[in-house]
């Protein structure tokens, strides 16, 4: 069941700057630039390899879920009349793209010799935009409840079925080795969702075929075997982890506990090896692509973090929360949105950053760049995972944060839920419990990971059973005005990492020797939810050394009006004061966040 939710505090501002910024100004009308790509003018003069069009379906995607949560009139106007312009020019056979008649998806295109990521030779992103136009149009259609915009999105659907089965493989139309045209498994997805028409599922499964066919990708066959992202195709994060979205859904629509098995060993792996402490997953070092996972084991305070692929890791964890009800993707999707997806985002709602960094400087990046629509997309993901209600009548609270929802159970009664609280910021939390009516239901609570010491009550009264990282269950009869309070320790701690580099080689008499001849060792502070850095040390250096770090270090010092800073005191050198990551440095373009701190080297160890 739905749940209509307004998100306050630091979450609800981005929200509403959002949609006075990206979604009011970007695409104004059908006459926008993202828009005008699909007239004819345009379209069948385009021969080349851009993937612009998938701004449409993004801004879809966001607005349609901005209308829904806000109303707004002016939002909700334009929304019609880009998704009306774009039906129109749907061709008959279901075509809605941006190519010329020989560069369309529907055409065999050649392969290009000696490319390092299977892409072909001129064009890779058709099915990509149209598997975009799909979520864009079914979320319009649930927002307008207009049926044309349904038809459209079944038609898309309808020609790529028609083409797959007409001997064109998908792999043979994405980049990184088909990764960029299977994520047509989340649009087929959608279809179903929607729908519940069988021959959605036959397009999943007919994706999912060819994707594991393909002898450089073979997704699902490397999946149930184990292997770590950054050993699927190129290791795109961004592609990998949206073909994941799609292959949950999948999942639980078949009911395939193998395959969800596999998706969260891969999510566990991706967790422990593949994100910055913000949440966001990263790459770019080495030999790796600023957008492909690293090995595991590698780390860089540089590492690089792609909006695109923040989205995606929010996207999965949504749909592993509805799949399985398990708190610690919740936790998550929390994680990510308070630190890199914020940290992505500027005041003004209009300007993102492409990538952002543990260490380095703010670049808010150009006017199409894909993050700018994909950040948007991700802040309108978290109205709708902040609460939730089942089937069996389980209210969940799942992220944490000033808030209003209102919410019905099985048989109709209303609920309304509100947080009173200045988290993220402050660990008191006090939830108003407000059934229209006496009810006895369950409520489930999500008790942070970090929380080690939280305490929870109902209405005054001590309740126990907090374990951290888990749901706090509260099974009772509810009347209006029962209050549940959480008081949730936010003692500022050291987050520590190490890059190391071992050497091995054996001895005359065949013995192994390991002698350690890197280890560069970092340090970051976290408090609560949140990541903490600082600006330019001094005011010019970029990066600092300090000794071993102690937490008794670390002092919490009050600001009127915001966060609280944590201040490192040190013998060693003049204090140095940290702020949410997310805002270190102003969150202005050309500003710099230290997140990390490199420890003082250690002499060097034989390991034998």
């Amino acid at each position: 069941m739905s749940a209509r939710v307004e998100l306050r505090g630091v979450l609800g501002d981005a929200l509403a700057a959002n949609l006075a910024g990206r979604l009011t100004h970007f695409i104004e009308g059908p006459a926008s630039p993202a828009i005008a790509l699909f007239d004819a003018v345009h379209r069948d003069a385009n021969r080349e390899g851009d993937w612009y069009g998938e701004h449409a379906g993004k801004w879809l995607c966001a607005a349609a879920k901005a209308v829904a949560r806000s109303n707004d009139a002016t939002l909700r106007a334009n929304l019609a009349a880009v998704a009306d312009h774009l039906v129109a020019l749907q061709g008959d056979d279901g075509y809605l793209g941006t190519y010329a008649p020989e560069r369309r998806f529907m055409q065999r295109q050649p392969p290009k010799p000696g490319t390092w990521d299977g892409a072909p030779s001129v064009r890779t992103w058709d099915v990509w935009v149209h598997a975009y136009l799909v979520l864009g149009l079914v979320e319009t259609h649930r927002t307008l409840g207009d049926a044309r915009y349904l038809d459209a999105a079944r038609r898309i659907g309808d020609l790529a079925l028609a083409t797959l089965r007409g001997g064109i493989d998908v792999c043979d139309l994405g980049n990184h080795h088909g990764l960029s045209a299977t994520v047509l498994l989340d649009a087929a997805m959608e279809l179903h969702a929607a729908t519940r028409e069988a021959r959605w599922l036959d397009l999943a499964t007919l994706v999912l075929e060819q994707a594991d066919r393909c002898r450089d990708l073979q997704l699902l066959t490397k999946l149930v075997a184990g292997a770590d992202a950054a050993d699927i195709a190129t290791g795109k994060a961004y592609q990998l982890l949206w073909n994941l979205v799609g292959l949950t859904k999948l999942s639980r629509a078949t009911g395939n506990r193998e395959v969800l098995d596999a998706i969260e060993n891969l999510w566990h792996g991706v967790r422990e090896h593949h994100l910055t402490l913000g949440g966001g997953p990263w790459g770019g070092v080495a030999h790796r692509s600023r957008e492909v996972f690293n090995a595991p084991g590698a780390f860089s305070p540089q590492g690089y973090v792609e909006t695109c692929s923040t989205l995606a890791w929010i996207q999965l964890n949504r749909e592993l929360l509805k799949t399985t009800g398990k708190a610690r993707y919740a936790e998550e999707i929390e994680r990510s949105a308070y630190n890199d997806l914020l940290a992505a985002q500027a005041p003004d709602g209009q300007d993102w950053c492409y990538y952002v960094f543990p260490n380095g400087r703010r670049v808010h990046t150009t006017y199409w760049r894909c993050c700018k629509s994909s950040g948007a997309m991700a802040l309108e993901e978290l109205p709708a995972i902040a609460y939730d209600v089942d089937e069996r009548d389980v209210v969940s609270v799942n992220l944490i944060g000033a808030s209003r929802a209102t919410l019905a159970l099985a048989d109709g009664t209303g609920i309304t839920l509100e947080q009173f609280t200045e988290y993220p910021f402050d660990g008191r939390v006090q939830l108003r419990v407000a059934p229209e009516r006496p009810a006895r239901f369950v409520l489930r609570v999500r008790i942070p990971a970090w929380a080690d010491d939280a305490h929870a009550y109902v209405d005054g009264e001590r309740i126990g059973g907090e374990a951290p990282g888990e749901w706090l269950v509260l099974d009772r009869q509810w009347r209006e005005c029962d209050v549940v309070a959480l008081t949730l320790p936010m003692t500022p701690r050291w987050h520590r990492r190490a890059n190391r580099n071992v050497q091995e080689s054996r001895a005359p008499d065949g013995s192994a020797v390991r002698q350690t001849v890197l280890d560069d060792r970092y340090a970051a502070i976290v408090r609560g939810p949140l990541v903490y850095a600082t600006g330019l040390v001094d005011g010019y250096k970029t990066q600092e050394t300090i000794r071993a770090p102690d937490d008794a270090a670390l002092r919490v010092e009050p600001r009127d009006g915001g966060a609280p800073a944590v201040v490192y005191e040190s013998d060693d050198r003049t204090p140095l004061v940290f702020e949410p990551y997310y805002a270190a440095g102003g969150r202005t373009h050309g500003a710099w966040r230290l997140t990390w701190l490199a420890l003082a080297p250690q002499p060097p160890e034989d390991d034998a």
